[in-house]
C-alpha cells in the first residue's frame, strides 16, 4: 500500500485499512448535537433510536477513503489581542481554553492546532509597520520584531500555555516599502467609505505586475528578512514550521498588500528556499485568491521554485481551483488559509454560507481549514475601515464577550475530528448530499450534515456499524459521532 505526500492511499485495501480500526457503537454511545438560530449546540443524544434493518439514508463509507486532517486553526491578529485584552482574566483565559485546550474532556471546544501570523503589519493590525524600514538596509542590521512583543508574541505564548503542540506559519502582507516599486504600504487608494491611506493616485500599482522591486539584491535581502523572522521568533520560544511568500498576491488592496505576477514569485521563492530550508522550514505557494489554476502552474513550470515549493495555500476565489490543484498536483498539501470574512454582522445568514465554505474546501482535498479573525471588539471595524465577522464578538462597555453562529458552525467540525482523521465519504442514494464524513484515529466515525428545510427531517444514518433514526430540527447543522 502507498501513501501519497497528502494522505492518500493509493489503492483499494485503504477500506480494509480503516475499517481495521473502526469501532462499532451502541446507539446509547452516539452523540448528536444540534445547532440552529436561537437554540446552539443542543445535545439530542437521548432521542437516537436504533433502526437495524432499514437502508440509511446517508452512511459513513468507509471504500472511499480521501485526505488526512491534519489541523483546524485560526488567525492571530493584533486587533484579537486587543479584543481578548478587553475582558477579565478569568475570561479571556475561558476563551482561549475554549479555542486552544488539547483535551476534550476538560473544557476543549475548537482544539485549534495550526494557526497563522503575518508577517509585520496585516489589514487586522493597529497600524501599519514592517520590521524594517530603514531604505537600503541590505543586510538586515536594524532588523526588529520589538513590536510583535507588544500583542502577537503574548497573543501566541497564551495559546500555547493550553495548546502546546500549536504549530504556526506566516506569511507577510506587505514587504518593507523600501522594497516596493511605489515605496507605500499599499498599491491602491482608499475608497470613500475608508480611513485615508495617503497613497497618491500615481503610486496604485496595478494587478498583474509586480509590485516588489524585481532585482536580485531585494529578492536576497527580502529572503533575509524572512529568515530573521523565524530566527527572532525561535529565540522567543515560539518556532514557525512553514512560510508562504505572499498573502493575496493578485489583489492591490488600499491596506497592506503587494502584488507579484507568477513569474516575480518564480524568482524569488528560490531565494526564499535557499535562505529557510537550512531552519527547517517549509515554503508553500500562496495565498492563491483567485479560481485561476494558471496563476499556480506558470510559478511550478520554473524547475527551481517547484523544488521549494511543498503545498498550496488557498482563499477567498481559490476555492474555485482547490478541486482542479487537489487533482493536478497530489504531491503537495492544500491548505485552506483564511476563511471569507463576512461583514461583521455575524449573522445566521453567513453562518450557512461558513458551513458550504467547510464543505467545498473539505471534499476539495485541503488538510487544514483556518478561519481569520478568533475575537474582535463588537461594531469595530478594522484600522483601514472594513467590518468583519469573528469567533468570539467582545463588548467594550460591558467588557463581555460572546460567541458567534460562525463559531458554532465551525465548532460542529474541529470539536469532533481529531488531527490525523481521514476524511471518508457521506454516502447517499436519496439526496442527503449536504454531509461530511470523517474517521478519527482512534476509530471513531462522526458525520457532519445540514438540514437546509423549514420542517424537522427523519434522518437514518449508517455509522459505526449501526443504522440510527434521528430527527433533524429544521434549519439545523448537526453532527453524529461515535
Amino acid at each position: 500500500m502507498s501513501i501519497d505526500r497528502r494522505g492518500f492511499l493509493a489503492t483499494g485495501a485503504a477500506s480494509l485499512a480503516l475499517a481495521s480500526t473502526a469501532r462499532a457503537a451502541e446507539p446509547g454511545a452516539l452523540r448528536f448535537i444540534a445547532t440552529r438560530e436561537g437554540a446552539v449546540w443542543q445535545d439530542l443524544s437521548p432521542s437516537i433510536r436504533l433502526d437495524a434493518g432499514q437502508p440509511a439514508d446517508v452512511r459513513v463509507s468507509l471504500n472511499q477513503p480521501a485526505q488526512t486532517i491534519e489541523a483546524f486553526g485560526a488567525c492571530f491578529n493584533e486587533l484579537g489581542h486587543d479584543a481578548l485584552a478587553l475582558l477579565p482574566e478569568a475570561a479571556r483565559e475561558a476563551v482561549l481554553k475554549d479555542l486552544f485546550g488539547a483535551d476534550r474532556a476538560q473544557g476543549r471546544s475548537m482544539g485549534f492546532t495550526r494557526c497563522r501570523l503575518p508577517v509585520g503589519a496585516n489589514d487586522f493590525s493597529r497600524d501599519w509597520y514592517s520590521y524594517n524600514e530603514t531604505a537600503g538596509d541590505f543586510a538586515m542590521q536594524q532588523f526588529s520584531i520589538r513590536r510583535d512583543e507588544q500583542a502577537l508574541i503574548p497573543f501566541i505564548k497564551a495559546a500555547k500555555r493550553y495548546q502546546p503542540a500549536l504549530s504556526l506559519w506566516a506569511s507577510p502582507w506587505s514587504p518593507p516599502t523600501w522594497m516596493k516599486t511605489n515605496g507605500h504600504y499599499a498599491q491602491n487608494v482608499s475608497s470613500p467609505n475608508q480611513p485615508p491611506n495617503g497613497l497618491r493616485p500615481d503610486q496604485v500599482v496595478r494587478e498583474g505586475s509586480d509590485g516588489f522591486i524585481q532585482s536580485e539584491p531585494y529578492y536576497r535581502a527580502y529572503a533575509l528578512y524572512f529568515r530573521r523572522f523565524i530566527e527572532e521568533y525561535a529565540k522567543r520560544g515560539i518556532p514557525i514550521g512553514m512560510v508562504m511568500p505572499q498573502n493575496e498576491f493578485n489583489s492591490n488592496q488600499s491596506f497592506p498588500s503587494c502584488v507579484w505576477t507568477p513569474e516575480g514569485l518564480a524568482r524569488f521563492i528560490p531565494h526564499l528556499h535557499e535562505a529557510l530550508s537550512p531552519l527547517g522550514v517549509a515554503l508553500f505557494f500562496g495565498t492563491l485568491e483567485r479560481p485561476d489554476t494558471a496563476l499556480f502552474e506558470r510559478v511550478y513550470a520554473d524547475p527551481a521554485a517547484k523544488a521549494a515549493i511543498s503545498g498550496i495555500g488557498l482563499q477567498w476565489a481559490g476555492r474555485g481551483a482547490a478541486p482542479f490543484l487537489g487533482r493536478a498536483h497530489p504531491e503537495l498539501k492544500l491548505y485552506q488559509t483564511e476563511q471569507e470574512c463576512g461583514d461583521g454582522r455575524n449573522d445566521w445568514r453567513y453562518a450557512r454560507y461558513t458551513w458550504d465554505l467547510i464543505r467545498d474546501y473539505m471534499e476539495a482535498g485541503v488538510s487544514v481549514y483556518q478561519y481569520w479573525n478568533m475575537a474582535l471588539i463588537k461594531d469595530r471595524p478594522s484600522t483601514w475601515g472594513w467590518s468583519q465577522n469573528s469567533l468570539v464578538l467582545v463588548d467594550a462597555q460591558t467588557r463581555t464577550h460572546s460567541f458567534t453562529p460562525d463559531y458554532y458552525t465551525l465548532k460542529h467540525v474541529c470539536h469532533f475530528v481529531e488531527p490525523g482523521a481521514r476524511r471518508v465519504k457521506a454516502e447517499s442514494w436519496s439526496g442527503h448530499d449536504n454531509a461530511l464524513a470523517f474517521v478519527n484515529p482512534d476509530g471513531g466515525q462522526v458525520l457532519v450534515f445540514q438540514n437546509d428545510q423549514s420542517h424537522p427531517l427523519p434522518l437514518r444514518i449508517g455509522m459505526a456499524g449501526t443504522t440510527v433514526l434521528v430527527t433533524v430540527p429544521p434549519n439545523a447543522l448537526c453532527t453524529v459521532a461515535s
